[in-house]
């Protein structure tokens, strides 16, 4: 039972880290219709920005915390001035949206390969990691349950943003239909790069825990391609799909890792996605595109 509830407990940690860059999918795809695949270099770059600024700076986690949101915000608004807003204007065949965003994946990516190295680097011990006893019933770790505790803040206040704030009232318009909600006077440019700089921020958060978890390396955003999985599991488009998803993965990872094998939890987490391609391809809360429109 002790073992169980530990499990239990991992891998709702793992799968709100996964959540935070799930929603970041989902929430360009329900802008742009297309799946932002430069998404994992944000978590690096955030992740990076972090390294640095306790490393070389010496800056608190705080303030190296707050100093990667923002150049991972900042780095998510450039990509989409100068990759995709030059494509959204000439076309809105969003293939071509989604070919550039694979091209920035590699770029990004090589860029921290020349600049920094490719080698392995730890972050230092600034979030805790030890054991924490749960009332006698089972043995987590810190780090687990501030990763969870994080997440379910960052996650609440993206949901309080959505639900009370101008800008959130016109993301939500502009997932119903952009063009309309651009007709109606929303400054489309400016929302679109908001949507990003949230996106980025919400990955940056992901990656600082990645860090901690993984180590930190150019090609970490990899493992983004499970956030991508739980976002279509939830269905693309959908925030409480993304987290209901996320959430399920992080879980069948950890029960699949705690009580079978670790070896055999990648094939379980793309097992779930073929099985939900075959009896519902648009995820548990997701909308065709036609319905939408």
């Amino acid at each position: 039972m002790g073992t169980l509830l530990q499990q239990i407990i991992n891998g709702l940690s793992l799968g709100s880290v996964y959540a935070l860059i799930a929603v970041g999918y989902s929430l360009v795809y329900s802008i742009l219709l297309f799946s932002n695949f430069a998404h994992g270099s944000f978590l690096v770059i955030g992740g990076y920005s972090c390294y640095f600024a306790l490393k070389t700076l010496g800056m608190n986690i705080w303030l190296a915390g707050g100093l990667s949101l923002i150049a991972a915000g900042v780095s998510a608004i450039l990509t989409e001035r100068l990759a995709y807003k030059p494509i959204r204007e000439r076309t809105n065949v969003t293939l071509y949206l989604l070919i550039a965003s694979m091209g920035m994946s590699i770029v990004i990516e090589n860029i921290f390969v020349v600049t920094v190295g490719g080698r392995f680097r730890a972050l230092p011990p600034v979030i805790p990691t030890n054991p924490v006893n749960l009332f006698g019933l089972a043995t987590t770790s810190a780090f687990d349950l501030i990763s969870l505790v994080v997440a379910i803040i960052c996650l609440g206040g993206l949901q309080l943003f959505l639900t009370r704030t101008k800008w959130g009232l016109a993301i939500r318009a502009a997932a119903y239909n952009l063009r309309i909600a651009g007709l109606m006077g929303v400054n489309v440019s400016r929302l679109i790069s908001l949507v990003f700089f949230v996106a980025g921020v919400l990955a940056a958060v992901g990656g600082i825990f990645l860090s901690v978890r993984y180590t930190l390396y150019p090609q970490l955003g990899g493992i983004t391609i499970k956030a991508f999985v739980a976002a279509v599991i939830g269905g693309l488009g959908s925030l409480p799909g993304a987290v209901v998803g996320s959430l399920i993965l992080g879980l069948a990872e950890m029960l699949t890792a705690g009580f079978i094998s670790s070896q055999l939890r990648d094939l379980v987490v793309f097992s779930l996605l073929v099985i939900t391609l075959l009896f519902r391809p648009t995820g548990l809360f997701g909308k065709s595109v036609g319905e939408k429109v």
